[in-house]
């Protein structure tokens, strides 16, 4: 059982994190939270960036109500904002935002405004702080990710099989690829700690083929390990069919059907895990409560599929799954640098 209390030790890991993004003394730092955020880590925050000598100051939002017809977890698209002119220019105009948002704003609709005020975001995602200590990012991750945005970027094609069944294609010619490896120095970019993932935001009729979710794979929407298989059916970039006869595959397509917004099935990102600290087994030492499942996200050579928001694509939806997928084989222009989930090199 974890204990909500600070922690000097937690302190100096967001302080480390806050020094890789460059906080100088006397810049003015914003603190973005919400009703729901986790108190411990918004304390944690201002402590930090109080011993770096930064200014940091509070925005905090009243969660709003639920407009989903079902639970939202993990989306990346957090509404905390509602569009609330004076709050987005308070954030544009700082140096740091520190985004401590329950869903984050990767995906929300204020970001870029923030972005193009010369503001740079960390998202700190929504885990306990124990585990974000455990995965405090260092330099050699960031030339990992680099390295593998740059394949990335070079390559026109993605594919994805497993002796599980997976056969999938992505064109990625002129899709944007990110690389996040947990902090972010530079303006008008965005970071989420913790890191070490690389993903392309395929654009429109690019997604084609068959995903087998085997037994170990990842719903992280459910923050769930499968026990029985699902078998999805991608075509023209939208997930056509979830077959399956176990409780996984009925958990699924009850959620997405809930939505009743084509958008939510639609491919929002693909790409793969790089972090050697990421732990497969997270998701069995925490309390539902207490993660948000980014450690799973950036597992060292896992095929991070997910539905769901796409601006690339113009789809925007609240609802949206993240399946880390084991074992896979990932080949950009028939080269792999993923090898039955293990990183090739």
């Amino acid at each position: 059982m974890l204990a909500d209390r600070i922690e000097a030790k937690w302190i100096d890991a967001f302080r480390r994190v806050f020094a890789l993004c460059g906080v100088a003394e006397g810049e003015p730092v914003a603190i973005l939270s919400e009703t729901q955020s986790r108190d411990l880590n918004v304390h944690l925050t201002e402590l930090a960036l109080q011993a770096l000598g930064a200014r940091a100051f509070h925005v905090v939002m009243p969660t709003p109500p639920q407009s989903a017809p079902v639970p939202v977890r993990s989306t990346g698209a957090s509404d905390a904002l509602q569009g609330l002119a004076p709050a987005v220019a308070a954030l544009s105009g700082s140096g740091l935002v520190v985004d401590l948002t329950v869903e984050g704003l990767l995906h929300a609709p204020e970001l870029p405004a923030i972005l193009k005020g010369g503001a740079r975001v960390l998202m700190i995602s929504n885990e306990h702080p124990e585990a974000l200590e455990r995965l405090a990012p260092d330099e050699g991750l960031k030339d990992r990710v680099r390295a593998a945005v740059a394949r990335c970027r070079e390559a026109t094609n993605m594919t994805v099989t497993s002796d599980a069944g997976s056969d999938l294609t992505i064109d990625l010619t002129e899709s944007p690829v990110a690389g996040v490896w947990g902090w972010t120095d530079r303006p008008g970019t965005v970071a989420h700690w913790p890191g070490g993932v690389v993903v392309a935001f395929p654009k429109r009729h690019s997604v084609n083929g068959r995903l087998v979710l085997a037994p170990g794979d990842i719903n992280l929407t459910f923050k769930r390990y499968l026990e029985t298989p699902i078998t999805l059916t991608i075509e023209d970039d939208y997930v056509t069919a979830v077959e399956g006869d176990g409780l996984d595959a009925s958990l699924m397509r009850e959620y997405y059907e809930a939505w009743e917004d084509p958008e939510a099935y639609g491919v929002s990102h693909v790409g793969w895990g790089l972090n050697p600290a990421a732990r497969y087994e997270a998701l069995t030492m925490y309390d539902q409560r207490d993660t948000n499942g980014t450690e799973l996200r950036a597992l060292a050579g896992n095929f991070l599929f997910s539905t769901g928001a796409n601006e690339v694509a113009g789809r925007h939806t609240l609802g949206h799954f993240d399946l880390p997928m084991l074992r896979c084989t990932i080949a950009l222009d028939d080269v792999p640098v993923v090898e039955n989930g293990k990183l090739v090199g």
